[in-house]
């Protein structure tokens, strides 16, 4: 059959037209991407790759990430053009949710700051604790391979293994675990188990680090979902500014507001700041909180989001956190830093989102 010019045009023209096929890498069983080149990633080249080369050196001073990029760590540290190295040596991926779509949702968090004492009194009563000593942390992946990011936690009873207590059970009671140190506000307590880690400001004038250790087993719920749904605050008008305002302005419901949080989170001294559950420094609006059932810890990612009708977030950033809230594959919680400029971007910033994954051409061969 004779195939005409026009025919062949057509034929060319859907092939062109054709997206790049949904896939799912070895590496990431739950999560459907597609493959993209680096010139799909919104405003790359005003990347500053110097930098980015910098921080990818730190992130693979943890296993997971080089476990991720394996030789890529050992080669960076001998590079002399770090856009062309990154280019080379690096595959985009798309992430998709669960519609198929690249869209999410990025919102921002910051280094908590609360005033606090190693004396419990009048003004300092709430206290900040350490990991329970009775609190038992149950890992089913030996046993059940494919739950290998799950844990399992709980206190024992007889020969049962049984629910820890809730935030509202354990505010009546002592834990059997060490207090770090007393602070004066339970609302600035709960914001600082939200953000996982944070600085307390002693009334003798010195200061401690205090990072995520661990965390009762139950499910984070959020208050600001809760005060919508009791027509308390709007949708459109909730940010951590207008909670913690409403928390303030309604001292008698404060308790009925946290505790529908059931989830608790104890903490630890830590030598330096933020440090997210890569075990790595936080890098201000460079490091990012995932879900790791869907985003690898320790990976490379490129984050685009439209902050408002002037201003966009476009840049390299990597894996370094998780938390409670942050579910689901497009979904990604942006690290700004400390202080009270900090805390009035975090507690604004939601943002529509969408991820490439950055990943290791050779291993991805493999």
């Amino acid at each position: 059959m004779k195939i005409t010019p026009f025919i062949i045009l057509i034929s060319l023209f859907f092939l062109s037209c054709t997206k790049e096929p949904k896939i799912t890498l070895k590496e990431l069983p739950n999560t459907r991407v597609q493959m993209n080149s680096f010139d799909a990633l919104p405003n790359f080249n005003d990347e500053n790759f110097d930098k980015v080369l910098v921080l990818f050196q730190k992130n693979c001073q943890s296993k997971k990430a080089y476990k991720i990029y394996q030789e890529l760590c050992t080669e960076a540290k001998n590079v002399t053009d770090s856009k062309k190295f990154i280019i080379d040596n690096f595959q985009v991926y798309r992430v998709l949710n669960n519609k198929e779509e690249n869209r999410g949702l990025l919102t921002g968090y910051y280094e908590a700051e609360i005033h606090a004492s190693y004396t419990k009194d009048s003004r300092y009563k709430y206290p900040i604790y350490a990991s329970p000593n009775d609190l038992i942390t149950v890992d089913l992946s030996s046993i059940y391979p494919k739950l290998k990011n799950y844990r399992l936690r709980g206190k024992v009873q007889g020969n049962r293994l049984i629910p820890y207590y809730t935030r509202k059970e354990a505010s009546s009671r002592d834990l059997n675990a060490s207090v770090l140190c007393y602070c004066d506000s339970k609302i600035d307590k709960f914001f600082l188990e939200v953000q996982g880690s944070g600085i307390a400001s002693m009334d003798d004038n010195t200061s401690i680090y205090l990072g995520y250790a661990n965390q009762n087993g139950h499910k984070y719920s959020s208050i600001g979902r809760y005060l919508i749904e009791k027509n308390e605050l709007q949708r459109d008008e909730v940010s951590l500014q207008s909670i913690t305002k409403w928390l303030r302005m309604h001292p008698n419901r404060v308790d009925e507001v946290l505790n529908h949080n059931k989830s608790m989170v104890f903490f630890s001294k830590r030598k330096q700041g933020a440090t997210g559950s890569l075990g790595v420094k936080l890098t201000p609006m460079r490091s990012i909180a995932v879900d790791k059932r869907y985003i690898p810890l320790g990976s490379m990612l490129y984050l685009s989001a439209n902050l408002n009708s002037s201003k966009k977030i476009d840049k390299i950033v990597f894996a370094q956190d998780t938390g409670g809230a942050i579910k689901g594959s497009v979904r990604a919680d942006l690290f700004v830093g400390s202080g009270l400029e900090a805390l009035e971007f975090a507690g604004g910033l939601k943002a529509p989102l969408k991820l490439w994954l950055i990943l290791p051409k050779k291993r991805v061969k493999e």
